[in-house]
């Protein structure tokens, strides 16, 4: 028997399993020439028949990005799809003329990173706290990710919050009895809980409150976007129709600044309303560079650039975003006071929801012992702050960005399985 801990994230998976001595490994996978743990949550279509003779193949992971930049113009990339999770609006999508539902397309990339099933095998998938979208349902996102993990060949699993995954890994180095308020930051959702957990002979774990919110890095990369690249491309402009000056529809760069939404702005219809608001456009030329990134798939180089410039407001107080593309040109100085000037509102919610885990546990700031945070947001100083701030630098610590998820859900698995 295996025990098995995943971590599907919106941004980067992970899959753990249980060593014989009980430790939780990382399981690796030889995709795209390189030997790695983390996964990227992208998967990749394209065709290779001859004219009137399909054959739809796909790849995931690292294999999908190298297949989409080796062409971009006839494949179709997918990103966050597990943002759409509990989303009533969407059940999938048309991919060359064949449908496929949401639960389909992710179970084809599970299937890329989780073993083989045998008979006596325990799977634990996290989940967040709330899954992403305003207008989320939480028991829909749940429902579809085990018919997603049913579909990729794992039809009973075990589902536990993500923040519950982490702090258990966090705990094994606890040495007395402590109250630890977990963050656990993905690509789309911040998630917190506050968990009683008791080391030792009389080991425990009592989950006292938890509250989550559908904002975390991506966001913050989405803020970048709209300030700084999407003005570039007509946003705040105008455009005349029969002398009457009116403003370039915003839900082009709503759309455009997050990476999941960008492959269906490839649309003739949406490309046509582009084309039309351009021909009247009071810059034409940022208009047209909108709809050169949109035909040529451009959001990957897009979004490796935004996130590499995010990741370095983390380290230093100013950076510089690049990016070129024929005509297109970016070359901008970001200020770290900017950057967290833009994403104030949502370190507010952030703050928060932390508010409101509290509040479910009864407890206040002192009740808190421990503060344990993880995952790649929260390296971001004004996420770190609130933190700091709140419980005292002291009480604060990190790590395992990527992997502490998956490896507590494998030991929770060995705990439900006895």
């Amino acid at each position: 028997m295996a025990v098995y801990g995943v971590d599907f994230g919106t941004t980067n998976s992970v899959v753990t399993c249980l060593t014989p001595d009980g430790a939780a490994e990382t399981l690796r996978h030889e995709m795209g020439g390189a030997d790695l743990d983390v996964i990227r949550s992208v998967l990749c279509f394209w065709n290779d028949g001859p004219a009137g003779r399909p054959n739809l193949r796909h790849a995931a992971g690292p294999e999908a990005i190298a297949a989409y930049l080796d062409d971009p113009l006839d494949s179709r990339l997918m990103m966050s799809l597990k943002s759409y999770l509990a989303q009533k609006s969407f059940t999938g999508t048309s991919v060359f003329g064949r449908h496929y539902a949401l639960e389909d397309l992710i179970a084809l990339f599970l299937r890329a990173i989780l073993p083989q099933r045998q008979p006596g095998d325990i799977l634990v998938a996290g989940r967040p706290v709330r899954f992403a979208g305003e207008t989320a349902d939480d028991a829909l996102g749940e429902a579809r990710l085990r018919a997603a993990f049913a579909n990729a060949g794992w039809p009973e699993i075990h589902t536990a919050l993500e923040p519950e995954g982490a702090g258990y890994r966090f705990a094994r180095g606890l040495d007395a009895p402590a109250t630890v308020l977990i963050g656990d930051f993905g690509g789309g959702t911040s998630d917190f809980s506050v968990i009683r957990f008791t080391p030792g002979g009389n080991r425990s774990v009592e989950p006292l409150g938890h509250s989550g919110i559908g904002l975390a890095g991506d966001t913050f990369d989405y803020r970048i976007m709209d300030h700084v690249v999407s003005p570039l491309l007509g946003k705040g402009t105008t455009y005349k129709v029969m002398g009457t000056e009116l403003p370039v529809p915003p839900e082009y760069y709503s759309s455009f600044a997050r990476w999941h939404r960008l492959s269906l702005m490839r649309t003739p219809r949406t490309l046509r309303d582009i084309e039309q608001v351009m021909r009247a456009a009071a810059y034409p030329e940022r208009l047209a560079a909108l709809l050169t990134l949109i035909r040529d798939e451009l959001g990957y180089e897009l979004y490796r650039a935004v996130s590499g410039v995010k990741a370095a407001l983390s380290r230093a107080g100013s950076a510089v975003l690049q990016f070129r593309y024929e005509d297109f040109v970016i070359d901008a100085a970001i200020a770290r006071t900017d950057f967290e000037r833009w994403i104030a509102p949502d370190i507010a919610r952030i703050a928060g929801t932390v508010d409101a885990a509290l509040r479910q546990s009864g407890l206040s700031d002192s009740g808190i012992d421990r503060v344990f945070l993880t995952g790649g947001t929260a390296l971001v100083p004004a996420v770190r702050r609130i933190f700091d701030t709140r419980f005292g630098a002291d009480r604060v610590t990190g790590g395992g960005e990527f992997v502490s998820v998956a490896e507590g859900l494998a030991l929770i698995g060995r705990d439900r399985a006895g």
